[in-house]
């Protein structure tokens, strides 16, 4: 019997509870407009941060704000080379050294022979 009670009825698709008394949270909305001419607008909570840049959900472009509001420009750091990083710990002074050092010992084969023949059979690849 039991079973038959919720005949007709999809579970946790619909609520039975009415809307009375329910206050809804302040609401804005914000109109984008497309680089190929699609408007559309969202709904966006009255306190949220709204984007300056929303992607068209036709065509997937980026679409701006149509009141003109447009994204801050965020300072970006310059690209950090593996040289520069390296120029942050040693001098070229230092560099020089190193480098004569491994030559020194690549020369007098103190690196060992497993060295030597790899970085032959890398040079005749």
């Amino acid at each position: 019997m039991a079973d038959r009670s919720l005949r007709g009825t999809g579970l946790g698709a619909k609520s039975f509870e009415d809307e009375a008394g329910v206050e809804f949270a302040a609401r804005q909305e914000v109109g984008f407009d497309c680089s190929r001419g699609h408007h559309f607008t969202l709904m966006f909570a009255a306190e949220a941060d709204t984007p300056a840049a929303w992607e068209c959900p036709r065509c997937g472009a980026e679409s701006l704000r149509s009141d003109g509001v447009r994204a801050e420009a965020k300072e970006e750091k310059p690209v950090r080379t593996h040289w520069d990083m390296l120029r942050e710990r040693r001098s070229i002074a230092e560099l020089e050294d190193l480098l004569a050092e491994r030559l020194d010992l690549l020369r007098s084969g103190a690196l060992g022979p497993n060295y030597a023949s790899s970085n032959r059979s890398r040079k005749s690849a």
